[in-house]
């Protein structure tokens, strides 16, 4: 009765560690499953990695494109700046010979007044000069009377068309000068409008260079935004790989605590 005892007892043992064969084949195929799934996993995280650092080096090269391109909108902003600094030192310049020409206007004008009076001299002399030749006239028949009041008249005569010389020469010098005004008056209307022109072409210059300046802040922004984009998504990528990495972890510990119970289930 002993010996069948114990037979049955070796019996239940032996179905129990077939049970527990049977439990350890499957914890085994578990286990296969598991190695398979993790390989699986640390080939999708190779693929992982090496999309990461693909994304790295783009992000990179994005990064010094947009490095390129501030330091190309500083240089456009320098640009800009001094295209503005001309625009303003014309101007300036504009005002200064739109005020010259205004002066050699108002001068011409006080010219032509004094040449007006001038004339009017020169009308009053010669009106002047026709009564001294009458009265010229009338000393010659008087001459013969009176010879010193023909030497008196003779040098009121003399200054007289000394000083009718000085006034044709002074107002040959102000025709001079007139003429010379006018010259210079036409040099001043040819610069203004040279300088009238050149500022019409700085403005339409400042206007492309605003406009290429908007385009280019666009492009940065659309850059920036795809940047952060970029980050977004390695950022998901990056917790999605520690997530996998606290699995592989809670896998190796129950692995753990298989092979532990492996081994006691062998030693028994």
């Amino acid at each position: 009765s002993t010996i069948q005892k114990q037979r049955q007892e070796l019996q239940l043992l032996i179905a129990e560690l077939k049970d527990r064969d049977k439990e350890l084949n499957d914890m085994v195929a578990v286990h296969q499953q598991e190695l398979l799934a993790w390989e699986d996993d640390r080939q999708k995280r190779l693929t992982l990695a090496e999309r990461c650092s693909l994304l790295n080096n783009e992000l990179n090269k994005r990064n010094d494109i947009i490095k390129s391109l501030t330091k190309r909108l500083k240089f456009l902003e320098s640009r800009q700046n001094d295209s503005r600094a001309t625009f303003e030192y014309t101007q300036q310049k504009f005002k200064e010979l739109s005020q010259k020409v205004t002066d050699a206007t108002v001068h011409c004008q006080a010219l032509e007044e004094k040449n007006r009076s001038l004339h009017c001299s020169v009308l009053e002399l010669s009106a002047k000069t026709g009564q001294l030749q009458a009265r010229e006239q009338e000393l010659l028949t008087m001459l013969k009377l009176k010879d010193e009041v023909i030497l008196e008249t003779t040098d009121y005569i003399i200054e007289f068309t000394s000083k009718f010389r000085k006034l044709e020469s002074a107002l040959r010098a102000a025709k001079t000068e007139e003429f010379s005004l006018n010259e210079e008056k036409q040099d001043l209307k040819l610069r203004l409008k040279e300088l009238t022109l050149e500022t019409n072409k700085l403005k339409d210059d400042l206007c492309e260079r605003i406009k290429e300046n908007n385009k280019q802040q666009e492009e940065i922004i659309h850059l920036r935004q795809e940047n952060g984009c970029l980050r977004n998504e390695l950022a998901l990528i990056v917790e999605k790989s520690n997530r996998k990495d606290q699995l592989l972890q809670f896998a190796r510990s129950k692995q753990a605590r298989t092979d532990t119970e492996l081994s006691s289930l062998r030693q028994v």
